[in-house]
């Protein structure tokens, strides 16, 4: 049956506290509250446990699925991760370069090609949504997450903006427009992030405010997303920050009057992580409670919650909310159609469950050819020695002595950066791959000495033929 009549028929059936459960997305729960359908879909970004392998993922994924699908209407999860370059929280996947590259390469179709590979290593877990990618538009280089912009200039992220087809198949020509659309079991539901004015805030603070006209916050900040609904993006996911002092998740005019109604998006827009929490923090009166903050969130167009602090608590208070009248029900039931219509259009009814044939596809030859490919041209020369005619690179590797510099010259970790295993990054041997140490290494001619050092002397500078220095420049979180 088409989609719009599986919705209606589904929730028909649904009562208020299952209507709730829907509407509710934490770290994984308690058996028990999956059995009686408590939650729509898991945050399963951790992993079974740290650095564990894809298939493991898979095991994991699977057992919640199960156990969801023994409640009353056996309403499949949605499961979910940052796979934002790559699957790159499970160990031994690709892990691609981040945003700040891939906008630098310009090329749309390769990052098309990314977001497929990533798509596949992330189902091969059980793995059904991805929060990617982030549209954001950096315009201050202090915000200490500008390596997730593609960016400054909204053009060049709305050409990036590709990754979703990638990540959620190419829709057929009649399909409308706003509407989700996932191809298959090899693709992913994908989420444009984080709606809006995320990398406009005052002094580049994170979760700051974002001061500049509507017109300004149109011509900048929105309009990447309108590539990401051309392209029939499944969620849209609020942003932390504020828009003119307002917090977004609690900005009806935005999150419901302008993206649902003015550009017509129809799949689900979700919390930040414990985004309705932290209205407490800026919009309540001090000492309000949390039943004030799901009030602001789900009334300004919040359709799913992501890791509410006390998942039982918000849906206690939610309910009573209904019941009082202080949320319509007919906004409950606007969020749950949002949520069954992008399950519907996932397949994920019909594929709950991992797909293990896609086990060998994670980290292969092919998808860390195409990271290769990225590096390669996300890498931007600004100058090329002195004396044009006599350009530095490329490097003479018979060269006698070579001296590599830095800490991060020799850190896998370091080398990936955030978002890679742990959300902070790691330092050390965290996955599968190659340091710039190792490969410079492997390059050069036999008789090239290559030393390395973290902090050499000028001495020892003196002493080489080349030295690289691999220096990170990071401002404090």
């Amino acid at each position: 049956m088409p989609i719009e009549y599986r919705v209606r028929d589904l929730i028909g059936r649904m009562s208020l506290k299952e209507k709730i459960g829907q509407m509710t997305m934490p770290f994984p729960p308690a058996t028990a509250a999956l059995r009686d359908g408590s939650v729509g879909g898991v945050n399963a970004g951790r992993g079974p446990c740290h650095s564990a392998p894809v298939k493991d993922w898979a095991d994991k994924a699977d057992e919640l699925q199960q156990a969801a699908l023994q409640s009353r209407l056996g309403i499949p999860l949605i499961l979910g991760a940052d796979a934002v370059h790559g699957h790159n929280n499970a160990y031994g996947t690709t892990i691609f370069p981040h945003n700040v590259g891939l906008g630098a390469t310009r090329d749309a179709e390769l990052i098309r090609r990314i977001g497929a590979a990533t798509a596949l290593e992330a189902r091969a877990g059980g793995i059904n949504y991805t929060f990617a990618p982030c549209v954001a538009v950096v315009k201050d280089l202090r915000w200490n997450r500008c390596y997730e912009s593609y960016s400054e200039v909204p053009e060049i992220v709305g050409k990036m903006a590709s990754i979703i087809t990638g990540l959620q198949g190419l829709p057929p020509a009649e399909h409308t427009k706003g509407h989700p659309f996932v191809a298959g079991r090899n693709n992913v539901i994908a989420c444009a992030k984080h709606f809006v004015g995320d990398g406009g805030t005052e002094g580049g603070k994170n979760e700051g405010d974002t001061r500049i006209s509507n017109d300004k916050l149109e011509m900048v900040h929105m309009a990447p997303y309108l590539d990401c609904i051309s392209q029939n993006v499944c969620t849209v996911m609020a942003s932390f920050s504020s828009y003119n002092g307002q917090k977004m998740h609690s900005n009806k005019f935005l999150l419901t009057d302008v993206l649902k109604n003015k550009l017509g998006f129809k799949g689900f827009v979700i919390s930040d992580w414990e985004g309705i929490d932290k209205l407490k923090e800026n919009e309540n009166p001090e000492g309000a409670d949390y039943r004030v903050c799901a009030a602001l969130g789900i009334n300004a167009g919040i359709d799913m919650v992501l890791g509410p602090r006390d998942v039982v608590k918000f849906q206690d208070d939610l309910m009573s909310l209904v019941e009082a009248g202080e949320v319509p029900i007919s906004r409950i039931n606007d969020a749950v159609e949002r949520i069954l219509r992008v399950k519907f259009a996932a397949g994920i009814f019909e594929h709950p469950f991992s797909d293990r044939s896609l086990l060998d596809l994670v980290g292969c030859k092919l998808h860390r050819e195409i990271a290769r490919e990225a590096v390669r041209k996300s890498l931007v020369l600004l100058k090329n020695g002195k004396d044009p005619e006599k350009p530095l690179l490329p490097l003479d590797k018979n060269a006698r002595k070579i001296l590599v510099a830095g800490t991060h010259a020799d850190d896998l970790g370091y080398q990936c950066g955030a978002w890679t295993v742990r959300w902070i990054g790691d330092s050390g041997r965290t996955t599968i791959g190659t340091t710039i140490l190792d490969a410079i290494k492997q390059t050069v001619g036999p008789e090239t000495e290559v030393i390395f050092e973290q902090c050499p002397s000028v001495d020892t500078l003196s002493a080489h033929d080349f030295a690289f220095a691999i220096v990170a420049v990071v401002n404090k979180r």
